[in-house]
Protein backbone atom coordinates (compact mmCIF):
# COMPACT_ATOMS: atom_id res chain seq x y z
CA UNK A 1 0.00 0.00 0.00
CA UNK A 2 2.89 1.99 1.07
CA UNK A 3 4.63 1.32 -2.72
CA UNK A 4 1.70 2.25 -4.46
CA UNK A 5 1.07 5.64 -2.26
CA UNK A 6 4.46 6.36 -3.39
CA UNK A 7 4.19 5.96 -6.91
CA UNK A 8 1.07 7.57 -7.63
CA UNK A 9 1.76 9.96 -9.88
CA UNK A 10 -0.32 12.51 -12.30
CA UNK A 11 -1.55 9.97 -14.84
CA UNK A 12 -3.11 7.97 -12.00
CA UNK A 13 -5.06 10.69 -10.76
CA UNK A 14 -6.09 11.72 -14.57
CA UNK A 15 -6.41 7.94 -14.89
CA UNK A 16 -9.08 8.27 -12.01
CA UNK A 17 -11.00 11.29 -12.75
CA UNK A 18 -11.59 10.10 -16.04
CA UNK A 19 -13.52 6.71 -14.66
CA UNK A 20 -15.07 8.90 -12.33
CA UNK A 21 -16.06 11.35 -15.05
CA UNK A 22 -17.42 8.09 -17.36
CA UNK A 23 -19.34 6.20 -14.16
CA UNK A 24 -21.15 9.86 -13.86
CA UNK A 25 -22.22 10.06 -17.17
CA UNK A 26 -23.31 6.39 -16.96
CA UNK A 27 -25.42 7.34 -13.63
CA UNK A 28 -27.27 10.11 -15.20
CA UNK A 29 -28.43 8.85 -18.36
CA UNK A 30 -29.27 5.61 -16.49
CA UNK A 31 -30.85 7.94 -14.30
CA UNK A 32 -33.17 9.48 -17.14
CA UNK A 33 -34.08 6.28 -18.28
CA UNK A 34 -34.94 4.59 -15.41
CA UNK A 35 -32.65 2.03 -15.73
CA UNK A 36 -30.75 3.44 -12.57
CA UNK A 37 -31.76 0.10 -10.27
CA UNK A 38 -29.73 -2.21 -12.94
CA UNK A 39 -26.51 -0.14 -13.22
CA UNK A 40 -26.52 -0.06 -9.69
CA UNK A 41 -26.73 -3.45 -9.11
CA UNK A 42 -23.56 -4.02 -11.99
CA UNK A 43 -21.94 -1.41 -10.75
CA UNK A 44 -21.43 -3.80 -6.90
CA UNK A 45 -21.11 -6.48 -8.47
CA UNK A 46 -17.74 -5.26 -10.14
CA UNK A 47 -16.69 -3.48 -7.03
CA UNK A 48 -17.19 -6.87 -5.35
CA UNK A 49 -15.50 -9.04 -8.10
CA UNK A 50 -12.31 -6.75 -7.53
CA UNK A 51 -12.36 -6.64 -4.08
CA UNK A 52 -12.47 -10.53 -4.16
CA UNK A 53 -9.88 -11.39 -7.50
CA UNK A 54 -7.43 -8.10 -6.65
CA UNK A 55 -7.76 -7.53 -2.34
CA UNK A 56 -8.69 -10.44 -1.22
CA UNK A 57 -6.92 -12.87 -3.94
CA UNK A 58 -9.80 -15.37 -2.84
CA UNK A 59 -8.57 -17.74 -6.13
CA UNK A 60 -11.98 -20.18 -6.23
CA UNK A 61 -14.52 -17.48 -6.11
CA UNK A 62 -12.67 -15.30 -8.21
CA UNK A 63 -12.58 -17.22 -10.93
CA UNK A 64 -15.89 -17.87 -10.62
CA UNK A 65 -17.00 -14.23 -10.58
CA UNK A 66 -14.25 -13.86 -14.11
CA UNK A 67 -16.24 -16.24 -15.49
CA UNK A 68 -19.59 -14.46 -14.64
CA UNK A 69 -18.05 -11.39 -15.88
CA UNK A 70 -17.16 -12.77 -19.01
CA UNK A 71 -20.62 -14.02 -20.03
CA UNK A 72 -21.86 -10.81 -18.54
CA UNK A 73 -20.82 -8.68 -20.91
CA UNK A 74 -22.64 -10.10 -23.40
CA UNK A 75 -25.60 -10.01 -21.34
CA UNK A 76 -25.05 -6.28 -20.67
CA UNK A 77 -24.63 -5.90 -24.58
CA UNK A 78 -28.39 -7.16 -24.62
CA UNK A 79 -30.09 -5.48 -22.34
CA UNK A 80 -28.53 -2.46 -22.65
CA UNK A 81 -29.03 -2.12 -26.15
CA UNK A 82 -30.68 1.01 -26.07
CA UNK A 83 -28.29 2.84 -23.70
CA UNK A 84 -25.31 1.66 -25.74
CA UNK A 85 -26.80 3.00 -28.46
CA UNK A 86 -27.80 6.43 -27.45
CA UNK A 87 -24.98 6.62 -25.42
CA UNK A 88 -22.91 6.48 -29.05
CA UNK A 89 -25.02 8.91 -30.49
CA UNK A 90 -25.01 11.36 -27.67
CA UNK A 91 -21.08 10.87 -27.85
CA UNK A 92 -21.31 12.68 -31.69
CA UNK A 93 -24.05 14.86 -30.77
CA UNK A 94 -22.54 16.26 -27.53
CA UNK A 95 -19.35 16.64 -28.11
CA UNK A 96 -17.81 20.49 -27.19
CA UNK A 97 -16.36 20.39 -30.94
CA UNK A 98 -20.09 19.35 -32.34
CA UNK A 99 -21.45 21.85 -29.66
CA UNK A 100 -19.38 24.91 -31.32
CA UNK A 101 -20.23 23.67 -35.08
CA UNK A 102 -23.81 23.65 -34.48
CA UNK A 103 -23.40 26.61 -32.43
CA UNK A 104 -22.09 28.65 -35.76
CA UNK A 105 -24.37 26.92 -37.97
CA UNK A 106 -27.42 28.03 -35.40
CA UNK A 107 -26.28 31.76 -35.58
CA UNK A 108 -25.99 31.09 -39.27
CA UNK A 109 -29.61 30.41 -39.67
CA UNK A 110 -30.84 32.96 -37.46
CA UNK A 111 -28.98 35.52 -39.72
CA UNK A 112 -31.54 33.81 -42.36
CA UNK A 113 -34.30 34.44 -40.19
CA UNK A 114 -35.61 31.43 -39.35
CA UNK A 115 -38.59 31.75 -36.91
CA UNK A 116 -40.30 29.42 -34.39
CA UNK A 117 -43.24 31.96 -34.50
CA UNK A 118 -45.92 29.36 -36.40
CA UNK A 119 -45.30 26.61 -33.69
CA UNK A 120 -46.01 29.32 -30.48
CA UNK A 121 -48.83 30.81 -32.36
CA UNK A 122 -50.22 27.42 -33.58
CA UNK A 123 -49.81 25.70 -30.12
CA UNK A 124 -51.35 28.85 -28.51
CA UNK A 125 -54.44 28.17 -30.61
CA UNK A 126 -55.01 24.56 -30.23
CA UNK A 127 -54.48 25.56 -26.38
CA UNK A 128 -57.56 27.27 -26.67
CA UNK A 129 -59.34 25.09 -28.14
CA UNK A 130 -58.16 21.80 -26.54
CA UNK A 131 -56.58 20.41 -29.79
CA UNK A 132 -54.04 17.67 -29.04
CA UNK A 133 -50.88 18.08 -31.14
CA UNK A 134 -47.36 16.84 -30.37
CA UNK A 135 -44.37 18.18 -32.40
CA UNK A 136 -40.65 17.86 -32.43
CA UNK A 137 -38.36 20.23 -33.77
CA UNK A 138 -34.54 18.63 -34.26
CA UNK A 139 -31.83 17.91 -36.47
CA UNK A 140 -32.57 15.37 -39.94
CA UNK A 141 -29.43 13.15 -37.98
CA UNK A 142 -31.10 12.52 -35.10
CA UNK A 143 -34.47 12.37 -36.76
CA UNK A 144 -34.40 11.05 -39.65
CA UNK A 145 -35.18 7.37 -38.44
CA UNK A 146 -38.55 8.91 -36.73
CA UNK A 147 -39.00 10.28 -40.22
CA UNK A 148 -39.10 7.74 -42.12
CA UNK A 149 -42.47 6.16 -39.80
CA UNK A 150 -44.79 8.87 -40.77
CA UNK A 151 -46.33 11.07 -43.68
CA UNK A 152 -43.93 13.42 -45.86
CA UNK A 153 -44.88 16.63 -45.65
CA UNK A 154 -41.95 18.51 -46.70
CA UNK A 155 -43.33 22.39 -46.01
CA UNK A 156 -42.74 25.29 -45.20
CA UNK A 157 -43.32 25.77 -41.80
CA UNK A 158 -47.00 27.38 -41.20
CA UNK A 159 -49.14 28.25 -38.46
CA UNK A 160 -52.11 27.25 -40.03
CA UNK A 161 -50.79 24.09 -41.80
CA UNK A 162 -50.19 22.97 -38.20
CA UNK A 163 -53.17 23.28 -36.91
CA UNK A 164 -55.01 21.83 -40.09
CA UNK A 165 -52.92 18.56 -39.59
CA UNK A 166 -53.37 18.60 -35.80
CA UNK A 167 -57.09 19.12 -36.40
CA UNK A 168 -59.55 16.43 -35.17
CA UNK A 169 -60.46 13.53 -37.24
CA UNK A 170 -57.92 14.83 -39.99
CA UNK A 171 -55.94 12.01 -41.28
CA UNK A 172 -52.78 12.75 -40.10
CA UNK A 173 -53.60 14.27 -36.73
CA UNK A 174 -52.32 11.35 -34.32
CA UNK A 175 -48.65 11.03 -33.98
CA UNK A 176 -46.05 13.08 -34.30
CA UNK A 177 -45.07 16.07 -36.82
CA UNK A 178 -41.13 16.25 -37.08
CA UNK A 179 -39.94 19.93 -38.00
CA UNK A 180 -36.28 20.16 -39.14
CA UNK A 181 -35.26 24.06 -39.42
CA UNK A 182 -37.74 25.77 -41.05
CA UNK A 183 -39.97 22.65 -42.84
CA UNK A 184 -41.63 20.18 -41.83
CA UNK A 185 -40.47 16.99 -42.63
CA UNK A 186 -43.37 14.66 -41.76
CA UNK A 187 -46.81 14.04 -40.05
CA UNK A 188 -48.53 11.20 -38.00
CA UNK A 189 -44.59 9.66 -36.92
CA UNK A 190 -44.28 6.96 -34.50
CA UNK A 191 -42.02 8.23 -31.57
CA UNK A 192 -40.37 5.55 -28.92
CA UNK A 193 -42.54 5.87 -25.29
CA UNK A 194 -40.69 6.37 -22.42
CA UNK A 195 -40.69 3.68 -19.38
CA UNK A 196 -39.77 6.11 -16.82
CA UNK A 197 -42.23 5.49 -13.85
CA UNK A 198 -41.53 9.22 -12.25
CA UNK A 199 -44.38 11.21 -14.81
CA UNK A 200 -46.86 12.84 -13.77
CA UNK A 201 -50.26 10.42 -13.73
CA UNK A 202 -51.99 13.00 -15.67
CA UNK A 203 -49.63 12.65 -18.87
CA UNK A 204 -50.97 10.75 -21.82
CA UNK A 205 -49.30 8.70 -25.08
CA UNK A 206 -48.53 11.97 -26.44
CA UNK A 207 -46.35 12.97 -23.15
CA UNK A 208 -44.58 9.74 -22.61
CA UNK A 209 -44.09 9.80 -26.54
CA UNK A 210 -42.51 13.56 -26.12
CA UNK A 211 -40.33 12.28 -23.29
CA UNK A 212 -38.91 8.84 -25.14
CA UNK A 213 -37.57 10.96 -28.10
CA UNK A 214 -36.26 13.81 -25.52
CA UNK A 215 -34.31 10.53 -23.74
CA UNK A 216 -32.94 9.21 -27.32
CA UNK A 217 -32.30 12.65 -29.19
CA UNK A 218 -31.26 16.20 -28.52
CA UNK A 219 -34.48 17.71 -29.82
CA UNK A 220 -37.61 19.55 -28.51
CA UNK A 221 -40.80 18.48 -28.13
CA UNK A 222 -43.39 20.45 -27.57
CA UNK A 223 -47.39 18.95 -26.72
CA UNK A 224 -50.44 20.49 -26.33
CA UNK A 225 -53.13 18.33 -23.96
CA UNK A 226 -56.27 17.39 -25.83
CA UNK A 227 -58.07 17.04 -22.01
CA UNK A 228 -56.30 20.24 -20.45
CA UNK A 229 -55.00 22.51 -23.08
CA UNK A 230 -51.88 22.98 -21.42
CA UNK A 231 -48.70 23.15 -23.01
CA UNK A 232 -45.60 21.07 -22.14
CA UNK A 233 -41.95 20.88 -23.66
CA UNK A 234 -39.20 18.12 -23.17
CA UNK A 235 -35.74 18.06 -23.88
CA UNK A 236 -32.59 15.73 -22.86
CA UNK A 237 -35.11 13.78 -20.33
CA UNK A 238 -36.32 16.88 -18.63
CA UNK A 239 -40.08 18.54 -19.16
CA UNK A 240 -41.71 22.29 -18.47
CA UNK A 241 -45.49 22.17 -18.18
CA UNK A 242 -47.90 24.99 -17.91
CA UNK A 243 -46.52 27.17 -20.93
CA UNK A 244 -48.14 30.04 -22.42
CA UNK A 245 -47.16 31.79 -25.40
CA UNK A 246 -44.55 33.89 -23.92
CA UNK A 247 -43.18 31.24 -22.26
CA UNK A 248 -42.94 28.88 -24.98
CA UNK A 249 -41.43 31.19 -27.38
CA UNK A 250 -38.71 31.87 -24.65
CA UNK A 251 -38.24 28.28 -24.07
CA UNK A 252 -37.62 27.52 -27.85
CA UNK A 253 -35.35 30.70 -28.44
CA UNK A 254 -32.83 29.15 -25.25
CA UNK A 255 -32.93 25.54 -26.37
CA UNK A 256 -33.30 26.24 -29.96
CA UNK A 257 -32.31 29.36 -30.92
Amino acid sequence: MQEYIESFGIMDAIDILCVVLILYYLYRTMKRTGSLNMFLGILVFLVVWVIVSQVLRMKLLGAVMDKLVDVGVIAIIVLFADDIRRFFRNLGTSARGHRVISWLFRNHRKGKGISYGPIVQASYNMSSQKVGALMVIGSREELQDIISTGETIDARLSQRLIENIFFKNTPLHDGAMMIVGDRIEAAACVLPLSDRTDLPKQFGLRHRSAMGISERSQAVAVVVSEETGGISVFHRGQFVTGLDAAGLDAYLKEHIG
